[in-house]
């Protein structure tokens, strides 16, 4: 078992909810959120590395320099 998880059952014993103790489990939360996000945005187009660089560097959140091949 988990630290800090707990399932709920119903009255048939199947597991129908999970209580995630935040103190305990804060990791498992962030994974758990972390996949939920990208499970939502698998349908979003991508985009390569070079177009979001290159966007990046126009409004100067990265720094224009060397590129690796």
């Amino acid at each position: 078992m988990i630290r800090g998880v707990k399932f709920l059952f119903d009255e048939h014993g199947h597991k129908t909810a999970v209580m995630i103790d935040l103190r305990q489990g804060s990791g498992l939360w962030e994974d758990i959120l972390d996949v939920a996000t990208a499970r939502s945005r698998e349908r979003e187009p991508s985009q390569s590395w070079a177009t979001v660089r290159s966007r990046l560097e126009k409004v100067g959140r990265l720094k224009k320099g060397r590129r690796r091949a």
